[in-house]
């Protein structure tokens, strides 16, 4: 067994983040020989998307000037050659992110942060949830073991968010300006929604360098 440290940089409203941890996970199924660690590190894919959040159509066509459908279908295509039933039509809001991310920073001391960072990607894409609502969160909270009162009570904490916030700058800050963006043993990255192969030679190419 060979052990690797894998980081992801990513949100949990980026579509091709969602495809990307699919694509990593498919890859790491197929190497039963490595014991990978996955962590994820937090990303705001936009850091001004109020708590109420808006229609996501008209953010994106505000922004890119060009069709909403136009980009979705491209997104669904590649997600669903991974095996991902990808259907935009159950995705209607833009949600800010700063409590997904601080659930996910909670589960980290029992074990659950991977879990739910999945569980967050599939709530908002394949089943069309409000991933930024207390309520959405807590519900997913309980289904991964993670204790209501505690989770409400630090949702709602400003310097919990803050914490949240500084986090996510940090990747920012340190060059990256697209996600998903993997780090491999702290010493190779790739950036982007790769390939099942391509991530599969970066871990190569990241355990060769331990040897």
């Amino acid at each position: 067994m060979r052990d690797v440290d894998i980081v992801v940089v990513s949100d949990v409203v980026c579509p091709w983040c969602l495809i990307g941890v699919t694509r990593l996970d498919q890859m790491l199924a197929a190497r039963p020989e490595v014991r990978a660690n996955v962590k994820f590190h937090p990303f705001l894919l936009d850091p001004t998307t109020p708590d109420e959040g808006e229609d996501l159509r008209e953010r994106l066509e505000r922004k890119y000037r060009i069709p909403a459908a136009q980009m979705f279908a491209r997104v669904e295509a590649a997600a669903k050659d991974s095996g991902i039933p990808l259907d935009f039509e159950k995705v209607r809001r833009s949600v800010s992110t700063i409590r997904a991310h601080t659930l996910i920073r909670l589960g980290e001391a029992s074990g659950q942060s991977g879990a739910l960072k999945r569980a967050l990607l599939r709530a908002y894409f394949l089943e069309g949830r409000d991933v930024g609502a207390i309520d959405t969160l807590v519900e997913i909270a309980l289904a991964h073991g993670l204790d209501e009162a505690t989770v409400r009570e630090r949702l709602a904490d400003p310097a919990e968010l803050a914490a949240t916030r500084s986090i996510a700058r940090e990747a920012s800050e340190q060059g990256v300006t697209g996600v998903p963006f993997f780090v491999f043993d702290d010493k190779l990255a790739v950036s982007g929604a790769q390939s099942v192969e391509v991530l599969g030679q970066a871990l190569d190419r990241a355990l060769a360098m331990r040897a």
